[in-house]
């Protein structure tokens, strides 16, 4: 497995090379955002804004009316929770090509409840006007700007940083999941860095007899996804979704309303954080302990099939697990 680092402040400085509309803001966390090489390459495009988050969104909302394509660089909690009144009427409600990166979803920060954005796709899906994408490996990170800048309105982004695996070699496309595996026993949905945790069930499910398949989705709002639902519809078994985010009006929310509205009536599993806030820790002990991990999904599976599957440490795949000490800051606040 390839591991890329920094790929975002490599692609940014790269993509907007011949884009002067594109300007870049920051709310006092520059260099945890991986903005610090686009400052220093374009610094007449690149404003500071200070730990003013509302300010920050009204300012940019105002950049897009002047035919400029802000992207606002900080991390997703400072984004949704602390300016969603200046998002809905400065940007979404005048439609503006805003394009918000919020970096730290889920659990890839120990930083607690604080820093972790559990309900932020939830908060932003419910925004009329908002298309909601993720990223969840280094080719996404490269290719989600440009999908961001094609989509003429705002647009939020769940942004990986620091080491980040490259799990695809097929660019991202708007609106198409990819589809990792195929089987019509069990269809497994994924999103973000939980993708990288389905692929590690791979050999333990072929190992018990269970022909699984899944997808892994990139674009969260428009949920537009027909041939996942037909596939439901003609599974075995149902479907399992696993996402970095809590179950409420993520990932299994969308696939829920989704297999609802079509009259699928298979059994879904919805697996992610639950109804809670996080404690701080690292990635991998957070995604164990909220049942984010690959063994929530095997025991999520022998649950959806009634027959609990067979699995030791052997049969599983490997994660990366990005260095806390890294000079690419993987976890640092």
């Amino acid at each position: 497995m390839e591991i890329c680092k920094r790929v975002h402040a490599n692609n940014l400085v790269r993509w907007a090379a011949d884009k002067p509309e594109v300007l870049v803001l920051s709310a006092d966390l520059t260099s945890s955002c991986e903005a610090d090489a686009f400052r220093d390459t374009y610094p007449d495009r690149f404003f500071s804004m200070g730990i003013a988050e509302q300010n920050m969104l009204g300012f940019a909302g105002g950049l897009a009316r002047e035919g400029f394509v802000p992207f606002v660089h900080t991390f997703a909690v400072f984004i949704y929770r602390r300016a969603l009144d200046q998002i809905a009427m400065s940007v979404a409600y005048p439609n503006l090509p805003v394009k918000m990166v919020g970096f730290l979803p889920g659990v890839t920060t120990p930083g607690g409840a604080t820093h972790q954005a559990i309900e932020d796709a939830a908060i932003m899906r419910a925004l009329p006007n908002m298309t909601v994408l993720e990223t969840g490996d280094a080719t996404e990170v490269e290719n989600v700007l440009q999908i961001a800048y094609d989509i003429p309105g705002p647009v939020y982004i769940r942004m990986l940083r620091g080491e980040i695996p490259r799990l695809f070699q097929e660019p991202m496309a708007f609106k198409k999941a990819r589809k990792l595996l195929d089987g019509d026993d069990v269809v497994i949905v994924s999103a973000g860095l939980c993708t990288e945790e389905c692929l590690r069930a791979v050999r333990a499910l072929e190992r018990n007899g269970v022909k699984a398949a899944l997808y892994h989705i990139s674009t969260l709002k428009p949920f537009e996804y027909p041939e996942i639902v037909e596939h439901i519809a003609r599974s075995r078994y149902g479907a399992i979704s696993l996402e970095n985010h809590t179950v409420i009006g993520g990932l299994g929310s969308c696939l829920a309303e989704a297999m609802a509205e079509q009259g699928v009536g298979k059994k879904l599993i919805r697996l992610g954080i639950r109804d809670q806030f996080l404690h701080g820790a690292s990635r991998k002990y957070l995604m164990h302990e909220y049942r984010m991990d690959v063994w929530a999904l095997l025991e999520a599976v022998g649950q959806l099939t009634g027959t609990p599957l067979t699995v030791g440490e052997g049969d599983v795949g490997e994660a990366f697990l990005p260095q806390a000490l890294s000079d690419a800051k993987p976890e640092a606040l």
